[in-house]
């Protein structure tokens, strides 16, 4: 029953996104704040939603790989009560993912500027 409502809810989440944001009951959070709060508590759970190809190009060493568009089919692979931070290319993806999460009853923040902010802050990757 949740995975039938997550499927219905998919097309209304990404009609609500629009443009913008706003309504997003998810918390928007730098590079800087994910590395700091990699250090403090290395167990962080980090979500990549990018593709396997991009992910084969270098990924957050914690970061579990699940592609935006198999989201909806494999929450039960996400860790209920605990915060997700949400990583993808550029932003828009993991903001996608974010909403979805959120509406689906997880607390999510999206990590603004995925791995291209990460890698221009020198932040470590690996393949």
């Amino acid at each position: 029953m949740k995975r039938l409502f997550i499927l219905l809810a998919i097309p209304l989440i990404a009609a609500s996104l629009g443009l913008s944001q706003r309504g997003a009951n998810f918390e928007t959070r730098d590079v800087a704040a994910l590395a700091a709060q990699l250090g403090d508590a290395p167990d962080t759970f980090v979500l990549d939603v990018r593709e396997p190809w991009e992910v084969a190009e270098g990924r957050v060493a914690q970061a579990t790989p699940i592609p935006l568009g198999e989201l909806a089919e494999r929450l039960d692979e996400l860790p209920e009560g605990e915060t997700i931070w949400v990583i993808c290319r550029s932003g828009n993806r993991s903001a996608q993912a974010s909403a979805l999460l959120s509406g689906a009853g997880f607390r999510a923040i999206n990590v603004a500027g995925g791995m291209i902010a990460w890698e221009r802050a020198g932040l470590p990757t690996v393949r």
